[in-house]
């Protein structure tokens, strides 16, 4: 059986996690390259000095990570080999652990991970024309809420 561990990352972690995001938006090949490989390192590399950043192993590998910043999930990524394995739930629902509601958005394209968020309790809220994202591509907000006991 596969074990999933969730730790913050460390700096020396966003040149491996700088890999993993820009491996998985290459599968997307309606998603345009918007950084170079240097500034998705500087990217990650802010993000985990400003605690936003979790990664995941899944048996020693290092399959993924989340940055959240308060209720605001920036991004979630997996290697593509990894996906489909439990990963990205453990992810999220680490980021659900403490938090009363959370939000995302996610682009119109990328159907499965509107699946996913759907499975993972997120409702969508608002759809864009994406001018307001660097992409420029039509995006989908996802809101999650805690259920009241």
């Amino acid at each position: 059986m596969s074990v999933v561990m969730i730790r913050p990352a460390r700096t020396l972690d966003a040149g491996k996690l700088a890999d993993i995001m820009s491996e998985a938006n290459s599968r997307l090949t309606w998603l345009p390259k918007l950084y170079s490989g240097a500034e998705e390192i500087m990217l990650i590399g802010d993000m985990i000095e400003a605690g936003w950043v979790r990664t995941a192993y899944l048996d020693e590998e290092l399959a993924g990570f989340i940055a959240r910043k308060g209720t605001e999930i920036h991004a979630l990524y997996l290697r593509p080999h990894l996906q489909g394995r439990g990963v990205a739930r453990k992810l999220i629902v680490d980021a659900q652990r403490n938090a009363k509601k959370l939000g995302l958005w996610s682009y119109e394209e990328n159907e499965r991970a509107s699946r996913f968020y759907g499975k993972a309790g997120f409702a969508e809220v608002s759809r864009t024309d994406g001018s307001g994202n660097d992409a420029r591509l039509p995006d989908i907000r996802f809101e999650w809420l805690r259920e009241a006991v």
